[in-house]
């Protein structure tokens, strides 16, 4: 399919600083004129513009026939690059406003790895200000050429695209998936769901009778990798931080949740299951890590998707006993892989579709947290994005944290 791009959700987001200063106005659309054919160099610059004068103007471009790439004034899309994609090196800028359709409803999902992400840790060569978040829902407002054949304007989709904490993002279509309505439970899926869907299938060997230990199994991705083991007949063992999550992972068919704070894992592990665990789902790492490995079975395997206990430390990492760590393996023959999304993305649309069809047959549970039980209440507005992130790290949310954006509400960023 041809590579389009569509208009979601998002357009003032957190890595917009406060608003650049007012600027004259920008000459008419008429005075500003496309570069003509060219070939190496760059083209000249055309002249700063506020977020007031500028609109997104989108072209679908073929990926077989044209690169191309978005490129931002602050958080505002303005110019779009299509090198021999109409004979000019640089699609046509407009300087005149056009109407932008209202923003409506919809939800932003908040994930363990946003904090990593904003400390410029997945690519240190990214430089501030730049967008954050990774997820949400919403309804298209616009399209581009090609995409228009796949999508309409008002339809539900849930996406998965940088800069996701905003009212308006820019998705490309091949990472917006068709969704009943905009509600919140759709966001459990992009990121947490197909995570634990696709690190299980390809990396976890899962069958029936296998004992499967998950780490912070009341969170986001947890929720799923119980359930998904569970539905591979598994044995499923759950840690989580209190005895209501524990309530909610035995509604979700979790043999044997564990609340650390009150029982000790590793004694739990030995007393309870002395033969060792087939596999570890790990999000946690630093002590459970080194619980988790201590406690595999003979060839067992452990899955490493995060490890949160060190994302708020100045390095993003949390020790473990690596020293021992080849020796345990070698006498287990048991094995420890990691397991990033990025490198998946060839299965993500199979992953994406068999989850909304389980979610539409009622075969999966997807917990949101929207706050309500929170000290401020819930979360409303994209400032309430750093709320929802000091939830999530004192440990007090149970599924997925998900952050309400009603059209109603006047930010205060």
């Amino acid at each position: 399919m041809p590579r389009s791009v569509l208009i979601t959700e998002g357009y003032f987001n957190l890595g917009f600083p406060s608003p650049p200063p007012a600027l004259p106005p920008p000459p008419p659309a008429s005075e500003i004129k496309p570069t003509g054919p060219r070939r190496g160099g760059s083209p000249p610059g055309p002249p700063a513009r506020t977020h007031d004068s500028c609109v997104p103007i989108i072209f679908s471009v073929d990926q077989e026939q044209a690169g191309h790439k978005l490129r931002r004034l602050g958080n505002v899309l303005w110019r779009k690059e299509a090198e021999d994609l109409t004979g000019f090196s640089r699609a046509l800028q407009v300087g005149s406003r056009l109407a932008m359709a209202e923003p409506v409803v919809g939800f932003v999902g908040v994930n363990a790895s946003d904090i990593n992400y904003a400390a410029g840790r997945y690519d240190p060569s990214v430089k501030t200000p730049f967008d954050v978040g990774f997820e949400g829902v919403g309804e298209v407002v616009a399209l581009g050429l090609s995409a228009s054949a796949h999508y309409a304007v008002g339809q539900a989709v849930a996406y998965i695209a940088p800069g996701s904490f905003a009212e308006y993002t820019v998705v490309p279509a091949r990472a917006a998936a068709p969704v009943a309505s905009v509600k919140p439970e759709y966001v459990t899926l992009p990121v947490s769901g197909t995570t634990a869907y696709i690190s299980l299938k390809e990396l976890g060997g899962l069958s029936e009778g296998k004992k499967v230990l998950v780490t912070a199994a009341a969170g986001g991705t947890g929720q799923f990798a119980v359930q998904l083991a569970k539905k591979a007949k598994c044995h499923v063992i759950g840690t989580c931080s209190s005895d209501k999550k524990s309530a909610f992972l035995k509604s979700i068919g979790c043999d044997r949740p564990i609340n650390y704070n009150s029982k000790h894992v590793g004694s739990v592990l030995k007393q309870e299951y002395p033969s060792g665990v087939d596999l570890v789902y790990e999000s946690v790492g630093g002590a459970m890590f080194d619980l988790a490995v201590d406690a595999l079975a003979t060839k067992g395997r452990l899955v490493v998707i995060g490890f949160v206990s060190g994302y708020q430390t100045p390095t993003g990492l949390a020790p473990v006993q690596a020293g021992a760590l080849p020796a345990t393996l070698l006498k287990k023959s048991a094995g420890v892989q990691g397991f990033f999304l990025d490198h998946y993305l060839s299965k993500y649309q199979v992953a994406m579709d068999h989850l909304l069809k389980m979610c539409a047959g009622g075969d999966l549970v997807c917990q949101v947290d929207l706050g309500d039980q929170s000290a401020g209440g819930r979360f409303v507005g994209l400032e309430s994005v750093f709320r929802a992130v000091d939830h999530m790290y004192l440990g007090q949310n149970t599924g997925k944290i998900v952050v309400d954006l009603p059209p109603s509400v006047n930010s205060k960023l």
